[in-house]
């Protein structure tokens, strides 16, 4: 073997396996994927011709190691990756005249699960293949899950754990801060099965998809692939989508599945073709890493050519500073784009990016633009050296592996616009009327300075009311609005501070925890957080930093002065009549506000509100009892009731 190819072929594996390892673990990106598929073809081409593969090799190392917070276990049967092509005649030359079942080759956390005597009993994520993490409450909490099935034996299975591009757009909306954003639903559904407390897992509205049976002892399933997703249907499980076809109807079939694509809500970034014939595949056998009675299809990314015009610089309110790519329209998979993310620094000098580079973009799982490939490589963009927002200096810092921008100034306006914004938003202080452009408009006239002089904005009130879009009346209705903000809750405001890491669900989890005693919370060490269930070392390292920052806590003080926090000391043990109970809330309400307003009087009452019905929830809330929702459906599917607003208002509140 040459010296060269030799060199070249540890270079790709060092490289593919440090990208691996980052995207797996930490949930974080230093390459697009067209990148890493370009760069682990190189590297099988490379191991094909010179007939050397080393040991640590992606294309034999199935994948990484789990992370440390849940506990491991291994699979009784190894879980192999599947070899694959984006040539749609070399599927048709796999079947051999065979018949076959393609389906979505879904993109979220493949799971195995185990049921014994009716029950889940297990649920364990792939990890390396060999051991993954065992998530089973997690597992209790998705969407579609059954808690029993009718089989009594012991039943394995696997399948995909997902969630829609709708609930990803959906969480996504309500995170203010750009940085705080999730990259592409893989990544939340990765973040969210793999959660230390349930409850947070249950807000994400993780769906699962079976697409194996692993064993299904004493069952009659059948010899056909077919017949076992039959009997799996049968068992209350969901299907990946297939259709069962041969050599004459194969191109056909996925043509239905490309054009389906556009507009398919669930993640994919391919298809499988398996045999339908078990005992024909098995018979196969398989290699070191993949099984040969499947394979993977990739669709063949639209690539357009283009020229990058510019690079934005967004800043956010943590200084992390975000590169977006800027370039001539292109239409791509039906859609003109303009605007690609590029993430990182990592990437941007992986690229070798400059303006008037002529570049090929595409869409990743032809959804998410991004930048394929930098034909020009002239490596000229000048990374910024101060903040476009405030004009002072920016580091770049290396965060798990990862370089990215970030500004140094913590009296950037881009900061304190973000800031405030989160202050302001509905699960904060919820301050109607102060819309990100109007809180510029405050800062830039130095109304606004820390978060106690949003309520002391009446010392601008000539002012504010003779600015272009205000008047009498808007100042009057926003006057109203502060006002109401003063009478707050304490998770409200430890989430509208901007801890970093710290949202909505990690604000009400500390104030339950210590007791809705801020003094408690602020004397906290970091490893009195860190033994929280569901907070963990860095979000404790963030929490402690910021409430040992002296100017922080000068302002918090001042702030704590302007509001009126309701007193939601934990009751004593024998008022906390909820206790034990889970809940969840769907439809309209009509005594309370809004869903969010009932859910803090059942956790301040000792109970619990999830986003599915389980068989461990206590009642469904729906005003529309008799309605054909899916969640009714699932409520009287196992046996869990459904009541109205007024019936759990008379039944588990009046008594207290």
């Amino acid at each position: 073997m040459k010296e060269t190819d030799s060199n070249r072929m540890k270079e790709l594996v060092a490289v593919l396996n440090h990208a691996a390892k980052i995207y797996y673990t930490q949930n974080t990106e230093v390459m697009s994927n067209f990148e890493y598929d370009r760069l682990y073809d190189e590297l099988s081409e490379l191991e094909n011709r010179t007939g050397v593969t080393f040991a640590n090799s992606p294309t034999v190392n199935v994948g990484f190691e789990a992370v440390d917070e849940l506990p491991k276990e291994r699979h009784e049967l190894p879980m192999l990756s599947l070899a694959k092509t984006k040539d749609r005649e070399e599927l048709r030359d796999w079947l051999n005249g065979k018949e076959a079942l393609l389906s979505w080759k879904l993109d979220g956390l493949t799971i195995v699960l185990t049921y014994v005597g009716g029950k889940l009993t297990k649920a364990v994520t792939r990890g390396n293949g060999e051991v993954g993490e065992v998530i089973t409450n997690n597992a209790k909490v998705f969407r579609n899950i059954p808690l029993s099935i009718p089989y009594q034996g012991e039943l394995v299975l696997r399948g995909e754990a997902v969630i829609s591009y709708s609930e990803f757009e959906r969480i996504n909306s309500e995170i203010e801060e750009v940085d705080a954003k999730y990259k592409n639903p893989r990544n939340l559904c990765s973040g969210s099965v793999r959660q230390l407390n349930n409850e947070i897992t249950a807000d994400r509205n993780v769906n699962f998809y079976a697409f194996s049976l692993v064993k299904a002892e004493g069952a009659e399933t059948g010899s056909l692939r077919t017949e076992q997703f039959a009997f799996l249907q049968e068992q209350g499980f969901d299907v990946v989508e297939h259709r069962l076809v041969d050599s004459n109807t194969i191109l056909e079939e996925i043509e239905y599945f490309e054009n389906r694509i556009q507009t398919y809500d669930v993640p994919s970034d391919g298809l499988v073709l398996l045999y339908n014939d078990i005992s024909y595949g098995q018979s196969l056998g398989r290699t070191a890493k993949f099984p040969r009675d499947s394979i993977a299809f990739k669709w063949a990314d639209e690539l357009r050519e283009t020229v990058l015009q510019e690079m934005e610089w967004s800043a956010s309110r943590t200084g992390l500073i975000n590169p977006v790519a800027i370039f001539k329209p292109v239409e791509l998979e039906g859609t003109t784009v303009s605007r690609a993310s590029v993430h990182n620094i990592s990437i941007v000098r992986g690229l070798k990016l400059g303006l008037g580079d002529h570049i090929t973009v595409y869409k990743a799982n032809m959804i998410i633009p991004q930048i394929a490939e930098n034909l020009t490589r002239s490596d000229t963009l000048e990374i910024p050296a101060v903040c476009p927002v405030c004009g002072q200096p920016t580091q770049i810092r290396q965060v798990n592996d990862v370089q990215s921008l970030y500004c140094n100034n913590p009296d950037c306006d881009a900061k304190k616009i973000k800031a405030f914004t989160l202050f302001v938003s509905r699960d904060a202080l919820n301050v109607d009327g102060l819309s990100e452009s109007t809180l510029e408009k405050f800062l830039a006239r130095g109304f606004l300075h820390e978060f106690a002089d949003l309520f002391k904005l009446d010392r601008y009130e000539q002012e504010i009311t003779q600015m272009e879009g205000f008047g009498e009346k808007s100042y009057a209705n926003l006057a109203e609005s502060i006002e109401r903000a003063r009478d707050t809750t304490l998770p409200r405001v430890i989430y509208g501070l901007g801890i970093e890491n710290v949202g909505v669900a990690n604000a009400k989890l500390l104030c339950r925890q210590f007791s809705f005693s801020i003094d408690a919370l602020r004397e906290a060490d970091v490893e009195e957080l860190s033994a929280i269930d569901g907070i963990g070392g860095v979000i404790a390292g963030s929490i402690y930093d910021y409430f040992h920052d002296e100017e922080r806590m000068a302002q918090l003080e001042c702030l704590l002065r302007e509001v009126r926090i309701a007193d939601e000391k934990i009751e004593e043990e024998g008022f906390r009549t909820l206790s034990g109970m889970n809940f969840v809330i769907t439809g309209s309400l009509e005594h309370y506000e809004n869903r969010n307003a009932l859910k803090d009087e059942i956790e301040a009452k000792g109970g619990k509100v999830t986003g599915s019905v389980t068989g461990k929830t206590t009642c469904l809330i729906n005003n529309d009892t008799a309605s054909q929702s899916s969640k009714n459906k699932k409520a009287k599917e196992l046996g869990v009731r459904i009541i109205s607003e007024e019936e759990f208002i008379r039944e588990y509140l009046q008594e207290m």
